[in-house]
């Protein structure tokens, strides 16, 4: 049953209660006023009667002459005039005027007017205490009226005022169906705007616009409160099945230089009296496979430290110095590398310091391993240098080899974690971190080819900013360390 009905019923059944109880009020009200002015009447005529009624007793205790008595008799029924009178004494009932039936039962003290039966009449009865101040002058004075407040007229106020609560019920519960349906359509609109949603396919949520009612408005600002927590707890569900599906991944990447290592080191324990130079083989193999495990451990909690980083861990940092103390380490590393770094401008930006060396350490370990010419030598080329941006001026690191370059279409692919070639010794991290790294920083990073066409350029942009006046917006969503490959990390590398 719709809630407008229900409420038209209700009224329905309500009102004509209200009516008829109104009316019985009504109807006392009208027998009340009817009988005032009847009692009023009674009572001034009670005070006339009664001096003439003590007078009476007194002629008739004192035994006076009959007409002495009559003449007494008379002067009472007279100031009783239009009202019935009798009296009770000591030596008799004497009475007069319109009045019921002797056989019907008097009150001995009516103080107020009172209504008497006699058949199917009415009276109004009040009765007078007479008292004199010799002895056996006493008795009762009653003063009759013929009830003008009828049966009829109390019943035609009954009729009428049933008639009113018969309408009123019709009446009342058309209009209240009609105000219900009006004051329910913001409700009839909000289930039409919600009996479509379906969270669990569709993105679509609920647009309410705020109506007026107070239970409708309420009950749409619960729907939206109940479809943002399945949402949460949706995007939490999603976030969980991603971050298993990342330490599955993570797994993998572990188990195979674990494998490896277990394997030579079962060939040790089974072959103690192994061959020098195989001995020697098996030890490289587990130096090289300790190394990348150790690699990749590192790279791991490198993306870690990235997603946990807070905004006051940045400040002024000097590229120019970042940049030369990476290149002497990787100097260091890498001796037979041919690794050219022309004069540099002096750069300073408001940036994480470790995040920025991580950049320019991961761009240069890139291009020493993978960016080596056809005679085998690694060729790098650094360059810095003060760049236009749409909302001020950037810093521009530039990373050229003189490698096989990377194919248009697998550009975008290089930055997703542990993605790298068959023969590559790396983790498949390295320029996982460069991007984590520059989204961290609002920068942007893109591949191109190297100078000349030969080559891979990797260029990296990062907006320089005055750490007094303008703070780094940290992306409100990091997920580099739990991401899967092949998903976007929490920054569009597409076209970057």
């Amino acid at each position: 049953m719709k809630l407008a009905t229900r409420i038209a019923l209700a009224v329905g059944a309500t009102v004509p209660v209200l009516v008829l109880a109104a009316g019985w009020l009504l109807l006392l009200l009208v027998a009340h006023d009817l009988h005032a002015e009847q009692d009023a009447h009674l009572r001034a005529r009670a005070k006339v009667a009664a001096v003439n009624a003590r007078q009476l007793l007194r002629v008739t205790a004192a035994d006076r002459p009959a007409a002495v008595e009559q003449a007494r008799e008379r002067q009472l029924y007279a100031s009783g005039l239009d009202v019935g009178i009798r009296l009770a004494g000591p030596h008799g009932t004497v009475s007069g005027g319109p009045q019921p039936d002797a056989s019907v039962p008097l009150p001995a003290r009516a103080r107020t007017p009172v209504t008497v039966a006699d058949g199917a009449r009415s009276w109004r009865v009040l009765s007078v205490r007479v008292q004199g101040s010799r002895p056996g002058v006493r008795g009762t004075l009653w003063l009759f009226s013929p009830d003008t407040a009828s049966e009829d007229q109390l019943a035609l106020v009954r009729r009428r005022v049933v008639t009113v609560a018969l309408l009123a019920a019709v009446t009342s519960g058309l209009m209240a169906l009609a105000v219900a349906s009006r004051a329910g359509r913001p409700l009839r609109r909000l289930q039409q705007r919600t009996s479509g949603l379906d969270p669990g396919v569709d993105a679509a949520r609920l647009d309410h616009t705020r109506t007026g009612v107070t239970e409708v408005d309420d009950l749409a600002r619960t729907l939206q409160t109940v479809l943002a927590r399945y949402d949460e707890q949706a995007a939490r569900t999603t976030e969980a099945l991603t971050t298993a599906r990342s330490f599955a991944a993570a797994a993998h990447e572990l188990r195979t230089p674990l494998m490896s290592m277990q394997t030579n080191l079962e060939i040790l324990a089974q072959h103690p009296d192994l061959a020098s130079a195989d001995r020697d083989e098996v030890l490289g193999d587990l130096q090289a496979e300790h190394a990348r495990l150790l690699g990749l451990l590192v790279m791991l909690r490198e993306l870690g430290r990235g997603d946990l980083v807070e905004a006051d861990a940045f400040g002024p940092v000097d590229l120019t110095e970042v940049i030369d103390a990476s290149v002497a380490d990787a100097r260091r590393r890498y001796p037979t590398a041919e690794i050219t770094v022309p004069v540099m401008p002096r750069l300073s930006v408001h940036a994480w310091e470790p995040g920025v060396r991580t950049i320019i350490d991961n761009l240069l370990a890139n291009a020493l391993l993978h960016g080596r010419s056809g005679d085998g030598r690694a060729r790098v080329e650094l360059g810095l240098r003060a760049g236009g941006h749409p909302t001020g001026s950037t810093a521009v690191l530039t990373i050229d080899d003189r490698g096989p370059g990377i194919l248009p279409s697998q550009r975008d692919a290089v930055f997703h974690r542990f993605e790298r070639r068959p023969d590559s010794p790396g983790s498949g991290l390295g320029l996982t971190l460069v991007a984590q790294q520059t989204a961290l920083h609002t920068g942007r990073v893109r591949i191109q080819d190297g100078p000349g066409g030969r080559g891979t350029r990797i260029e990296v942009r990062l907006p320089v900013r005055d750490s007094g006046k303008n703070e780094i917006p940290l992306p409100a969503e990091r997920d580099w360390l739990i991401a899967t490959a092949g998903r976007p990390q929490g920054f569009h590398k597409n076209g970057s």
